[in-house]
């Protein structure tokens, strides 16, 4: 099918679950922040799955053809795996400078790092018992955790990225054996630090993607709108994803306004291109979703693109993003009427 339909990974969660407005009123998350949320322990877990189910059916609801956790027991994107694996210190946080040049706590290094067990498999697990459509799960990149840790045991960055990779890549490898139709790669820090990504940054990924034959994709973005309210006019760091073994390249365009000229560079790999402004509150038109992917079609083929948000759906009130999802998957009707499916 032509123009398939997805979500970069988030979905808002209920006001019941976690506080929003605290969420929204400080920075993503790099250690734990246990405080956001508003059950109690004993029901926690119970209570993540109740608000996972209602994250599954909305985007059934909508239409969209391949379906996310909507990353509902998450405090952020990257800090569940990050703070899961071995050679991390999760008690004395280190310091770090967020991409808006903030400081901010993040987990400290202090030993060799290491993978011990599955993370994310009961949440694929869940996802595959309550879908019957595809399922993307989404983790956070070697780079970009690099990146978001205080390192006090490596004796350089790129020894440092490599281990991540290895751990992260028992992880995909599990993800896959275990029915994930795609796997998802995080790696917005790449954007936001490309002299250092161009040193190691790919090296690190296609180590992580090592030995993997699923559909993977990797995402990379200028932050959410929530949080990062300027946008540059295009990347800094896109075209060297030519050189990384990934299937697809998830990009935003709808608030950039990005030149989609960029995209010629990445070869024959799938383009989920970023479709739905998330700065503005405003529901978009099918035409206008449809107009956005026709400029990203004047310079690949209709067979590469995905339709999706551009990233932060989370900070969404939920009948906002709902709607924008609704209106993506009527224009990718319209693309498919017009295109052929």
């Amino acid at each position: 099918m032509l123009f398939p339909t997805t979500i970069v990974g988030s979905y808002p969660q209920p006001d019941w679950l976690i506080d929003r407005e605290k969420l929204a009123g400080r920075f993503p998350p790099r250690v734990r922040a246990k405080e956001l949320w508003r059950v109690a322990e004993p029901h926690l877990q119970q209570a993540m799955e109740d608000a996972t189910l209602l994250a599954i059916r909305a985007q059934e609801d909508a239409g969209l053809d391949i379906i996310t956790d909507g990353e509902i027991r998450r405090e952020s994107y990257s800090n569940r795996i990050a703070t899961a694996l071995e050679g991390i210190d999760i008690d004395n946080p280190g310091v770090g400078l967020d991409r808006s040049g903030h400081p901010n706590p993040v987990p400290r290094i202090v030993g060799k790092i290491q993978r011990a067990r599955p993370i994310e498999l009961e949440d694929l697990l869940f996802l595959k018992a309550h879908t019957q459509r595809k399922v993307k799960i989404t983790v956070p990149g070697p780079f970009t955790m690099l990146q978001q840790a205080q390192n006090d045991f490596y004796a350089t960055e790129e020894e440092a990225a490599m281990d991540y990779a290895v751990a992260l890549n028992a992880e995909i490898l599990e993800l896959f054996a275990n029915g994930a139709d795609v796997v998802q790669v995080d790696e917005p820090y790449m954007q936001a630090r490309p002299e250092k990504a161009r040193q190691y940054g790919i090296q690190a990924l296609n180590r992580a993607l090592q030995g993997v034959t699923g559909t993977t994709a990797v995402h990379i973005c200028f932050g959410y709108a929530a949080v990062i309210h300027a946008r540059p006019e295009g990347y800094n760091f896109l075209p060297e994803f030519a050189q990384c073994s990934c299937s697809q390249v998830s990009i935003e365009t709808a608030q950039s306004g990005l030149d989609c000229a960029v995209l010629k560079t990445l070869g024959d790999k799938q383009i989920m291109v970023g479709c739905l402004d998330l700065s503005d509150m405003a529901i978009e038109s099918p035409v206008v979703v449809a107009s956005r992917i026709k400029r990203a079609l004047a310079f690949i083929k209709p067979e590469q693109v995905i339709l999706a948000p551009d990233c932060g759906m989370k900070y969404l009130p939920r009948e906002v993003a709902q709607g924008k999802l609704q209106a993506m998957v009527e224009g990718a009707k319209i693309l498919r009427a017009e295109y052929g499916s």
